[in-house]
């Protein structure tokens, strides 16, 4: 169905972005054809990567790109892990690198514009300056607002703030055939008509390419305080979770995470990590607008983790010990990397939380395989790390042969325990197979049925999330 790239279609495409924007050395082009997943079939050259100024410039790219039946993928920071930006059909890679400029911080109506290519340690610093922030935390700073609008990003923070999603007032967007639309506005609320704002969000560059964003910020909070509480086994620590929330306490984040992974981050890093018992931590964050009302929080928090038997309460009252903290459970993944083969990412009722992990040491045993878990125990959602390695720490000459069974084995107990295939990283290329298998086929219907509408020709994104026929409506 797609058409290759000429030198007349070249030509066009470099009227359009200039010739210094325009890209087809294949060793230039090595970094825009994979992001963050490990896996090497996760990866492709496009013929050519583009790196347009304006949303003009992105809408002249997908006229010329419809017409020709050319395939498009845009491309942010590249931080994904779910081969969402990799260009699977070749073609055209938009690179939205030159699009960063902060826009407008309106503080006024606590809001902010901003290019998709601005990344999330440029917002973040920008609103810091203003003492201002932005609740969700993907966790990759270098993630840009086009990305994380794209794929509903979430993060640490998501039990008290929720994804990306809750933050998003309003976006331009250029669609496959060329119009500039902006849905939203800075709105609180808009009961106009079906939500197309929403059913862009998260939809991972396959219905449109996001320009612009304007987000609801917020004040920083006053007052902070980190809590490390060790346990010497994961029963204790989640248990713990339901009455932390049911005693009327509402963390910023609610993480848990193995001794054994911290030791190794923190090593990886060369920082130091306060805590020196346990096997298991919960690392919980409490905000509010005075050091009274968090302390009382906090001592709430430790009387629930110590009556299920925590060994401890450690507590983190500086900020620069706040973010040393912050930073070696951020890094967990970046310690991993070289032994992972890819970073699962499913999500669960949180009382099925337990029960997923006493099966995960099943397969573990049945596969010889390390599956190294974390995750954030408040809202479900849970990274296992599919390792090249074994329980004993030896490197699986084989370990192709086992990945995919294993791989499998931890979505269907997912499934069965009434959860879902992603919590926030998408669906991508990684995962597409598996939204087929445990997707209801009517709803696989609609969603199709949408991308057909906003997309008849199927260039942009083409190969994600799940595949399309050929056939037009």
């Amino acid at each position: 169905m797609y058409k290759k790239i000429d030198s007349g279609i070249l030509q066009e495409l470099e009227h359009i972005v200039g010739k210094k924007n325009l890209i087809t050395e294949r060793e230039n082009m090595e970094d825009y054809g994979h992001d963050e997943i490990a896996l090497s079939h996760m990866r492709n050259y496009p013929e050519v990567v583009l790196r347009p100024s304006t949303s003009k410039e992105i809408s002249e790219i997908l006229k010329l790109a419809n017409k020709h039946l050319i395939p498009v993928v845009a491309r942010g920071g590249g931080t994904g892990l779910a081969g969402g930006c990799v260009p699977v059909f070749g073609g055209i890679v938009i690179s939205l690198e030159k699009m960063n400029k902060f826009l407008e911080l309106d503080e006024e109506n606590l809001m902010a514009t901003m290019e998709a290519g601005v990344t999330l340690m440029k917002f973040h610093q920008t609103l810091q300056e203003k003492n201002l922030f932005f609740p969700p935390h993907p966790g990759e700073e270098s993630a840009t607002i086009g990305g994380i609008i794209s794929t509903n990003a979430g993060g640490a923070r998501a039990v008290k703030y929720g994804t990306v999603r809750n933050f998003v007032r309003s976006i331009e967007v250029v669609l496959p055939q060329g119009d500039i639309v902006k849905l939203g506005g800075k709105l609180l609320k808009d009961s106009s008509g079906y939500n197309l704002l929403h059913l862009m969000i998260g939809s991972e560059g396959t219905l449109g390419i996001v320009t612009k964003g304007t987000f609801s910020i917020m004040p920083i909070p006053k007052a902070s305080l980190t809590l490390i509480i060790p346990f010497d086994d994961v029963s204790g620590a989640l248990k713990s979770v339901p009455h932390i929330l049911c005693s009327g306490i509402l963390p910023l984040s609610i993480e848990f995470v193995s001794s054994e992974l911290i030791i190794m981050t923190k090593e990886f890093l060369k920082k130091s990590w306060p805590v020196q018992v346990g096997n298991v931590y919960l690392l919980i964050i409490l905000e509010g607008e005075d050091m009274e009302e968090v302390e009382k929080a906090s001592m709430k928090v430790s009387e629930v983790c110590l009556s299920h038997k925590a060994i401890d309460v450690f507590v983190a009252e500086s900020r620069d010990k706040q973010d040393e903290i912050l930073e070696i459970r951020s890094k967990i993944y970046e310690a991993l990397k070289s032994k992972t083969v890819e970073a699962i990412d499913i999500v669960l009722p949180r009382n099925q939380i337990e029960p997923h992990l006493k099966r995960l040491s099943e397969i573990e045993k049945e596969a010889d395989m390390w599956l190294p878990t974390f995750g954030h125990a408040a809202d479900g959602n849970l990274h296992t790390h599919i390792s090249k390695f074994n329980l004993k720490g030896e490197y699986i000459e084989d370990w192709e042969k086992k990945y995919e069974d294993v791989r499998r084995a931890i979505h269907d107990d997912a499934i069965e325990r009434g959860g879902k295939i992603s919590g926030e990283h998408g669906i991508g290329f990684a995962k597409k197979e598996y939204l087929e298998i445990f997707t209801d086929k009517s709803l696989l219907q609609l969603m199709k049925g949408i991308k057909r509408t906003f997309d008849p020709n199927n260039i942009l994104n083409p190969g994600k999330i799940f595949d399309l026929t050929q056939e037009k409506y």
